[in-house]
């Protein structure tokens, strides 16, 4: 059996090379990412997934799953790659403060069910991320200080695993794949869809401030001082920002798990920064979340590079701030510690993340940008040497990188060992598998 037989054995639909849109459903969300795979399968439903993972098994080949494309990594040459799009159903229940997702549907879609009940999600930033892929990975969000990473608000998780048979797998059916699964990647088992918490969010205040590119020693400082004494309720990201044709710039973007009045209160000093340009805070509904960072929500060619900082002083501050932010877009620090920074089994093998503060750098990748870009990337963290961990989120690793960049050697061993026993024939490959 080969590639030529999938249309005999799935209902959904099946793209081959020389077909009719087979180079449009191949793009990943990130246009400077090409996937040179074998097949595309837009599964109708999980029952189609069981039956191309069945049909891999057979026939000797791999499967790697993408409803967006959003942590493409570009490895996947003669794969087929599995669109999980349709299995979008999101069904909220209240009363259990419960989320059952599919696997192809998004944080945007989640956040609008749970919000009018007053809850929410472990939600990103971006609206249009796919909450399974996402979550796979950890997924260090907005409500993250708060509630841990994404994957500690997993309560079951339906999968096809390497035999094509479909299963339900919890904390209690079984612990070592439940605990790969959350943070691990999806090297695992295909997942259909998961079963999450969902967390109290009465209220909401958030937004971003803006100011010129001067203000931008006050406006960290300003940062600092709110992030030293921040409750778990409230994030804070910090952005320099070179907008293409525009005039570089400082954000502060915010979220606050409760009341107007308390925010209003935690971030006093802000409103002591003179030149703000604008100033969208205020109380929000939980499905306007992904609008406070603004982040692209079509395709886009962005080249990105994450790292966690040991810590933020006044000298890395200053190297922060010595050099223009060109030829990036946006160089941002997210403050993080809290919840997340606990030890403990409850995020699986995504574990603690000790660090204080996630460093990202994003310029663009067009042909006449890129090398700069990466030169620059490059540049800020060889500057930024010494406060730089080493380590980083999953979910925040890009092309080129590697899954032992996010775990210790103890935890990558043990993933791979799980990797060997539930899916010897390697049928699965996740967008940065454990055993490369």
């Amino acid at each position: 059996m080969t590639l030529n037989h999938l249309p005999d054995v799935l209902k959904g639909r099946v793209i081959l090379p020389g077909d009719d849109g087979f180079d449009q459903a191949t793009i990943a969300w990130n246009l400077t990412v090409r996937q040179p795979v074998a097949a595309v399968v837009e599964a109708a439903d999980a029952e189609d997934v069981a039956a191309l993972v069945r049909h891999a098994r057979r026939a000797g080949l791999t499967v790697t799953a993408q409803p967006s494309g959003h942590g493409a990594s570009g490895d996947v040459e003669g794969l087929i790659l599995l669109r999980t799009g349709l299995l979008n159903d999101v069904e909220v229940r209240p009363e259990e403060r419960v989320a059952r997702v599919g696997a192809g549907a998004t944080w945007g879609q989640v956040l609008a069910a749970a919000g009018p009940f007053g809850l929410t999600g472990l939600a990103g930033s971006a609206p249009g991320i796919s909450v399974t892929g996402y979550t796979l990975g950890g997924g260090v969000g907005w409500f993250s200080r708060k509630h841990g990473l994404a994957s500690s608000g997993v309560r079951a998780i339906d999968i096809v695993d390497a035999d094509g048979e479909p299963g339900r797998v919890t904390a209690e059916s079984d612990p070592d794949l439940f605990w790969a699964l959350r943070g691990g990647g999806g090297d695992f088992a295909m997942v259909t869809a998961l079963e999450l918490d969902l967390y109290p969010a009465p209220a909401l205040y958030g937004g971003r401030v803006i100011w010129p590119e001067h203000r931008a020693g006050q406006v960290y400082d300003a940062f600092l001082e709110i992030t030293a004494e921040a409750p778990r309720e409230l994030s804070v990201w910090i952005n320099r920002l070179q907008p293409p044709g525009a005039p570089p710039m400082v954000t502060l973007d915010l979220a606050y798990l409760g009341e107007e009045a308390q925010a209003k209160e935690l971030l006093a000093r802000l409103d002591r920064i003179a030149d703000a340009i604008s100033d969208n805070r205020g109380l929000m509904p939980v499905a306007d979340l992904g609008a406070i960072a603004a982040e692209p929500t079509q395709p886009a060619p962005p080249i990105a590079r994450a790292e966690l900082l040991t810590g933020l002083d006044a000298g890395a501050v200053e190297i922060l701030l010595a050099k223009p932010v060109a030829p990036l877009i946006n160089v941002q620090i997210r403050h993080l510690g809290g919840a997340l920074a606990e030890p403990g089994d409850g995020a699986g093998a995504a574990g603690a993340v000790a660090e204080p503060y996630l460093l990202g750098l994003v310029g663009l990748g067009l042909p006449h940008a890129a090398e700069a870009t990466r030169a620059k990337q490059a540049e800020v963290v060889a500057d930024l040497a010494a406060h730089i961990s080493g380590r980083k989120p999953y979910t925040v690793l890009s092309p080129g990188e590697t899954a032992a960049a996010a775990f210790s050697g103890s935890t990558l061993a043990r993933l791979r060992e799980i990797k060997r026993a539930r899916d010897p024939h390697r049928v699965f490959r996740a967008n940065y598998p454990v055993l490369g």
